[in-house]
């Protein structure tokens, strides 16, 4: 066994990572997110503390504030649509603060209401925009999975497909030391085509590979070792390489385990979008309409 191919598994595991599963932001957001709770937690806590006036002072501001960022989040979709405003800048940076704002707006409200029910309006504006926030929080991860990450463009199944094509035939090197591993994510790849029709996967299919992911990857990390521990005995090289190519084999299967996620989860996550957007919107102008009367309301009563 010459030196090419023991050294083919190492420099060819880490291809298309990056493009696998795009999470260099989850951190970040996972630190936001939990910064925003203990925001929620402590400012409920301090409610009867009455720090807060509504009507006046640190309190109204906070109202007006987070009220002109949810009335801002109208900016992004108009700046997509319409071609007069693309003199206002990148659309992904829009969508950076259409997430911002869609976050602290509705932080500074309930800071502003003191985390307390009034009126029937008030109560609709509140409601309105608890559920707006909620659903942008889920609509932002089924964007994540049809994009390239959250700043992307939008891929495709085909380009998945694709991907996942290239990425089994790169790997030849792993095919002279596990051929059965290899076997297998060529059949898994095959399996993944989809419809040549209709180009999608269908949504059993997306549900299966959810619940199941996790046993096919174990699977495939076992059957590597196995099958790298019977070339280590047959060559001294293998072995005296063996921990190597191991750690290489593993993150190369990792990577493509997650890529085969994406492809067979990216129709469902489509279709939970488009279901999303439908959903979404109407919550949205009843929002705006119910906080224009909220604000009508108070300041002519």
């Amino acid at each position: 066994m010459n030196e090419t191919v023991l050294q083919r598994p190492i420099g060819m595991a880490a291809p298309r990572a990056a493009v696998v599963v795009p999470r260099k932001r989850s951190g970040s957001t996972a630190r936001s997110y939990l910064l925003l709770a203990l925001l929620v937690v402590a400012g409920y806590l301090l409610r009867t503390q009455q720090f807060i006036n509504p009507e006046e002072g640190v309190g109204y501001w906070l109202g007006i504030v987070g009220g002109v960022m949810m009335l801002s989040l109208l900016i992004y979709p108009l700046r997509k649509r319409i071609r007069l405003l693309h003199v206002l800048g990148p659309t992904k940076h829009w969508f950076h603060i259409h997430m911002v704002f869609g976050l602290v707006g509705p932080l500074l409200i309930l800071y502003h209401c003191n985390f307390t029910i009034g009126s029937i309006n008030s109560r609709v504006a509140l409601y309105c925009m608890l559920l707006v926030a909620g659903s942008g929080i889920i609509g932002k991860h089924f964007y994540a999975r049809i994009h390239r990450g959250l700043y992307g463009q939008k891929t495709s199944l085909k380009e998945l497909q694709q991907e996942l094509s290239e990425s089994v035939t790169q790997s030849r090197g792993l095919a002279k030391l596990m051929p059965t591993v290899v076997e297998k994510m060529t059949k898994m790849s095959d399996e993944m085509q989809g419809c040549r029709i209709t180009e999608t996967l269908g949504v059993r299919r997306s549900l299966r590979w959810t619940f199941t992911h996790w046993f096919t990857q174990v699977y495939l990390l076992l059957l590597a070792r196995r099958e790298l521990r019977a070339a280590a005995a047959g060559s001294p090289r293998v072995a005296a390489d063996y921990r190597k190519l191991l750690r290489s084999a593993s993150r190369y299967i990792r990577n493509y385990v997650n890529l085969v996620g994406r492809v067979a989860q990216f129709s469902f996550y489509e279709r939970l979008f488009a279901l999303w957007h439908v959903l979404h919107l109407p919550i949205f102008f009843m929002m705006i309409i119910s906080a224009v009367f909220h604000v009508l309301a108070v300041h002519m009563y």
